[in-house]
C-alpha cells in the first residue's frame, strides 16, 4: 500500500491487532457512518448490515474497538453513552441539556491537550476531555417561541 492510499476496515483492524470479522467492520462502518451513536442505534445498523448480532457482542467489540483507538466513547453525565469515530485530535463535544444532542467541536487552543490545568499535580497530561453543556439551536428556538 502506497503512503496516499488509505487503508480499509479490515486493515486498521489488523494494524491494531484485532481479529478481523465482518461483525467488527459492520460496527466500525457503522460507528464512523453515524453522529455519536448509542449502543442500541449501533446494533441497528450492524444489523443491517450482517444480520443478527447480540447486544453483548457489541458492547464486546465496542470496548474493543475503543482499547484499540479505533472509536472514541463518550458519557456526557445524565445522558446514555455515545460511540464516535473521530479520534486522535482530543477535540471536545457540545450536549443539549434538552434533547441529548451531541456536537463536535475542535480544541479551544492549539493541540493536545490543549487546556492548561491550573495545578497539574505531577501529572503528566496529554489530553483534556471538556463537554459544552447548553440548548442546541432547536431546543433553543423552541422554548424562546412560547
Amino acid at each position: 500500500m502506497t503512503a496516499s492510499q488509505t487503508p480499509t476496515t479490515a486493515e486498521e483492524l489488523r494494524g491494531v491487532g484485532l481479529r478481523v470479522t465482518a461483525a467488527r467492520v459492520a460496527l466500525l462502518e457503522t460507528v464512523r457512518g453515524g453522529d455519536h451513536l448509542g449502543v442500541e442505534a449501533i446494533a441497528s445498523g450492524v444489523r443491517d448490515r450482517v444480520g443478527h448480532i447480540s447486544l453483548q457482542a457489541v458492547y464486546e467489540a465496542l470496548h474493543a474497538l475503543t482499547a484499540a483507538g479505533l472509536v472514541r466513547r463518550i458519557e456526557p453525565a445524565g445522558h446514555p453513552v455515545r460511540f464516535e469515530g473521530r479520534v486522535g485530535d482530543n477535540h471536545h463535544h457540545l450536549v443539549c441539556r434538552s434533547c441529548g444532542a451531541v456536537a463536535d467541536v475542535d480544541c479551544a487552543a492549539g493541540e493536545a491537550p490543549c487546556l492548561t490545568a491550573s495545578d497539574d499535580r505531577g501529572f503528566s497530561v496529554d489530553e483534556a476531555e471538556v463537554i459544552y453543556w447548553g440548548l442546541c439551536p432547536h431546543c433553543s428556538t423552541a422554548t424562546t417561541s412560547f
